[in-house]
């Protein structure tokens, strides 16, 4: 199936990165934010979103998908290869 190159979720626009088709995953940046261990974590609203954005794909069946996050506020979904 034919990944769309952006999807919007709550009013944030995730953006389709497949370079490797081994490692295919939608990213999303917002605010650096810490924690209370003052370690990095993704912005709240940002992060409700990318799971929404997991589930939404789980269900039009392309595989299994899940919500992670990086440094600086980025949020990917990544499709799990099995």
């Amino acid at each position: 199936m034919i990944l769309d190159r952006k999807r919007t979720v709550n009013g944030w626009s995730f953006e389709l990165n497949n370079q490797d088709p081994n490692d295919e995953f939608y990213q999303c940046r917002g605010e650096i934010m810490y924690d209370d261990d003052h370690d990095q974590m993704p912005e709240p609203a940002l992060w409700s979103a990318a799971n929404k954005l997991a589930g939404i794909l789980c269900d039009e069946g392309m595989e299994s998908w899940i919500a992670t996050h990086s440094e600086k506020g980025w949020v990917e979904v990544q499709k799990i290869h099995r």
